[in-house]
Order: C-alpha cells, then structure tokens, then sequence
C-alpha cells in the first residue's frame, strides 16, 4: 500500500513538475541581422540586396490601402518609386523591433522606421511576418502603416 501511495505522489509530481524549457531561439538574433542587411541595401540602392529579405515569389505586400503584386511587384514599385538619385530613395532606418517567435520557423516583427528624403518622408510602423525557408529567416508579410503628415492650413 505504501509503495502504491509512493507511486501515485511521483507520478502526480511528475505531471505538474513544469516541463524544461527549451534553448533560447537564435531567431530573433537572425532576423535583427536580415532587417538590418535590407536596410543597408536599401540606402545604397541596391533594391534587389533589400528585396533578399523577402520570399520570393510569394510575398505579400500592403502599403497605402493596395497590395503589392508579390515579390516582383514590390521590387517594380521600388524602382519605379524610389529609383534614381539618392534624395528620391532617401535613408531608410527601422529601430524599435520588437519580435515575438511564433514557431520555430515563424516570427511576428512589429517596429518603426523612417524614411528620410527632402520630398514626402515617411515614418510610420511596419508589421511583418517571418518564415525560416530553406534556412534562412524571410518575410512573407509585410504590412506598412505610415503616419499621415498634418494638413497645412
């Protein structure tokens, strides 16, 4: 009776016993460093290195109130928009990321960014979803929402 008692209070230590944890993702990490590659591409125009953090072909894109043609449609858009001298593209800086796991292959990033040019700057928050594709951290969506400059009187 006593080894019963013993084996029904083991096993219900065991059941409530809270499970290890497991190792701390290098995920948040990684993809800090895909954001901060795309950003560097971007303010030396080169629009592909920044579209390397996005899946390709099927990314989602949505921006002022439209959704981008997938990865293709997004880099057109790009070139067609910021192409050209470096006053049009401007300094892109995102800061502020807060990046929360989902999974072992999915993240939700949702930060801030800038983009600083003479002509229409743009600041706002950026809200993306991550994927670990063959490998490697890229985003699959990612939601723009800029701040609307006040109205001039």
């Amino acid at each position: 009776m006593v080894r019963l008692s013993f084996a029904v209070a083991l096993a219900a230590v065991s059941v409530s016993a809270p499970a290890a944890r497991p190792a701390a993702s290098s995920g948040p990490a990684e993809i800090r460093t895909v954001v901060a590659a795309m950003e560097a591409a971007w303010n030396r125009g080169d629009f592909r290195g920044y579209m390397r953090g996005f899946a390709n072909p099927g990314v989602v894109f949505v921006s002022r109130g439209k959704i981008q043609d997938g990865w293709q449609g997004t880099l057109d858009h790009y070139i067609r928009e910021y192409d050209g001298a470096a006053e049009r593209r401007g300094v892109l800086r995102f800061w502020d990321l807060k990046i929360e796991m989902l999974a072992p292959d999915a993240a939700m990033l949702v930060g801030r960014y800038r983009l600083n040019r003479p002509v229409d700057p743009q600041t706002g928050i950026n809200t993306r979803l991550f994927r670990k594709i063959g490998g490697r951290w890229v985003v699959t969506m990612n939601h723009v929402s800029s701040l609307e400059a006040p109205a001039r009187p």
